[in-house]
C-alpha cells in the first residue's frame, strides 16, 4: 500500500503528459504528492492523503484504501455543476474555486484532460492560455 503522499505510478504516468503537453507547465514535488504548476501558481495537486489525519477524505476511502486525489481550479461558477453529480468528484475543502476529483481505475482520462487543461487556463497568464490546443482525447 503506498504511504501517505505516496502517488501511484500509473496515475502519474496517466498526468504527466496531459500536464507537460501544457505551455510552460513543471512538475515539482509538492508537501504532500507531485503538483504542476504554471509559474508559480498551482493548476493540478495529487497526492493520497492519510484519512486519519485528514478526516475529509474518510468518506473517499476505497476497499480500505486511501483515496488517490486531483485538486484542481474551477470557475467558482462552474464548480457546483462538476461536484453535483457526486464521485468520482467533490469539493475541496479550501478555497472558493478549488475541486477534487478521485483517481484510479474508474478514472475518464479524457475528462481528466479536459479538467486539468481548464485548470491551467484558470491560472496561467493570458498569453499562455492563448498557446493551449484542446486536449487530444487518451485511452
Amino acid at each position: 500500500m503506498p504511504g501517505p503522499g505516496d502517488v501511484p505510478p500509473e496515475i502519474l504516468d496517466r498526468l504527466r503528459p496531459i500536464c507537460r503537453g501544457l505551455p510552460e507547465a513543471h512538475e515539482e514535488p509538492a508537501w504532500i504528492g507531485v503538483r504542476w504548476r504554471i509559474r508559480a501558481r498551482t493548476f493540478a495537486h495529487v497526492y493520497t492523503p492519510d484519512p486519519d489525519r485528514f478526516p475529509v477524505y474518510a468518506q473517499h476511502v476505497i476497499d480500505g484504501e486511501p483515496p488517490t486525489v486531483m485538486t484542481f481550479r474551477v470557475p467558482a461558477e462552474d464548480l457546483l455543476g462538476l461536484v453535483v453529480g457526486g464521485f468520482p468528484f467533490f469539493r475541496a475543502p479550501w478555497g472558493g474555486n478549488v475541486g477534487a476529483v478521485i483517481l484510479g481505475d474508474h478514472t475518464d482520462w479524457t475528462e481528466i484532460a479536459e479538467v486539468v487543461t481548464d485548470s491551467y487556463c484558470e491560472m496561467a497568464p493570458k498569453f499562455l492560455v492563448a498557446q493551449v490546443a484542446p486536449p487530444p482525447p487518451t485511452s
